[in-house]
């Protein structure tokens, strides 16, 4: 089970290559760049290099994972950028 004094950041991803976000939950995003970056099969694999390029912190899991869904949710549309102050120029 999640212990809720841990810290749990959402994360977001960005494959220039692939010109995709990824959007996870992690104890330490940096670690988890690492992780995507080194794989060596599935989808992740397949769009490396990845950059972390935005990090939001939470006290518990269950408000960091209604997060993570609601960016999952916007990903694709201009909701996602308001929601997480992302510049879209930036990710043409």
């Amino acid at each position: 089970s999640r212990v809720s004094e841990k810290r749990y950041f959402v994360y977001v991803l960005w494959s220039q290559n692939a010109r995709r976000f990824y959007i996870g939950i992690s104890e330490d995003p940096q670690k988890r760049l690492e992780q995507h970056n080194q794989a060596r099969r599935g989808w992740s694999a397949r769009h490396v290099p990845w950059a972390l390029v935005h990090t939001e912190r939470y006290n518990d899991y269950t408000t960091a994972r209604r997060r993570e869904l609601e960016l999952k949710a916007q990903k694709s549309g201009w909701g996602f950028f308001k929601r997480t102050g992302l510049d879209p120029e930036r990710f043409r």
